[in-house]
């Protein structure tokens, strides 16, 4: 275990390779990335947050600990509910806290449900050593993907794609926000802030995002994730585990109604682009978590959000755009509340 999860809350898919990969600053990094080298072949240097930020990551936890808890609870009914017995695989690293809050959630319920973590990347896929791993220790029918909010779905869609070699296994996601309509369990459809969104490793275990490079990754074994054990002191992992679970309530939530009609998530992507001239749909990223990760470990150029007013839901986001100088615009979203536009550098 070379994370900061304790081990009788998941299991860690991942190969270590702390030490074998040199971080990259994040110019460099997104230059690369627009010049075609794929984003899982280079870590960032994590972002360290200012004094101003933390605060505004405390004041999320502080404002959306109970509605995350009652998510939690409420995706958690959904599962055993419809699907019975669960084995729940979180994808790396976004959905490993969150894997870990249900599974406390359902254990609470005296429902056994074991936890394991491994890694999916856009472009490359599902790590099938990992995926070997699970099912030759349980049931295909058995495992759930768990994630922590959906964007405009590609990590869906490669989810989907993948399971194509793996047809007894269900390639839906079990999500607690899912503002693009698309997930098959969600506590929520509301594009509501989980504070674990807004910070990288110090929410994560200390995880690395996984990472994956031939010269590294060899056949067979797991993708990859570094370990940021020189981060120990600023640990925030079970502290936002632990905040949500004070708020866990003792009867969960009935199961939200999926309302019908309306645009979806990628429809709104993509008139977000005709609008603002954008060609790769890849440098759009819609919802407040997916907001989040442009401003910390890319290279930002607008932030849109539905309302400027919206300090208590967007707080954290517009004390990232003053410190980066990021211009923040009212757009007329309707599924999500922000949306990170990332800088294409050959207009540079």
């Amino acid at each position: 275990m070379f994370s900061s999860y304790r081990k009788e809350d998941v299991t860690i898919l991942l190969k270590d390779i702390t030490g074998l990969v040199e971080p990259m600053g994040t110019a460099e990094r997104e230059a690369r990335i627009q010049q075609g080298v794929h984003y899982s072949e280079m870590l960032p240097i994590e972002y360290e947050p200012s004094p101003a930020y933390l605060q505004a990551y405390q004041d999320a936890l502080n404002r959306y600990a109970g509605i995350t808890a009652q998510a939690v609870a409420s995706v958690s009914r959904q599962l055993w509910e419809k699907k019975g017995p669960v084995v729940l695989v979180s994808l790396a690293r976004a959905g490993i806290s969150v894997g870990v809050l249900i599974k406390h959630y359902l254990e609470r319920r005296r429902i056994p449900a074991p936890h394991y973590t491994l890694s999916i990347i856009r472009g490359r896929g599902i790590d099938r050593a990992a995926m070997d791993y699970i099912l030759a220790r349980h049931p295909a029918e058995q495992i759930q993907f768990v994630d922590g909010w959906t964007g405009k779905g590609a990590i869906q869609r490669q989810l989907t794609a993948a399971m194509e070699d793996y047809p007894a296994v269900a390639p839906g996601l079990a999500v607690l926000s899912d503002p693009a309509h698309i997930a098959a369990f969600s506590g929520t459809q509301e594009d509501f802030l989980i504070a674990s969104s807004c910070l990288n490793s110090t929410v994560s275990g200390l995880l690395s995002r996984t990472f994956y490079r031939p010269d590294i990754i060899h056949p067979g074994e797991f993708h990859g994730a570094a370990f940021y054990q020189q981060l120990q002191g600023q640990d925030l992992t079970y502290s936002f585990i632990n905040a949500v679970e004070a708020h866990f309530p003792e009867e969960p939530p009935l199961i939200p109604p999926r309302p019908g009609g309306g645009r979806t998530g990628l429809e709104e992507v993509q008139e977000i682009c005709r609008t603002f001239g954008i060609q790769d749909i890849n440098l759009v990223k819609p919802g407040i978590g997916e907001a989040t990760r442009v401003l910390l470990r890319r290279v930002p150029w607008k932030l849109l959000v539905h309302r400027l007013d919206d300090e208590p839901h967007l707080g954290h986001l517009y004390q990232l755009a003053r410190e980066k100088g990021v211009e923040v615009i009212p757009f007329p979203l309707q599924n999500y509340r922000a949306c990170g536009l990332i800088r294409n550098l050959a207009d540079n």
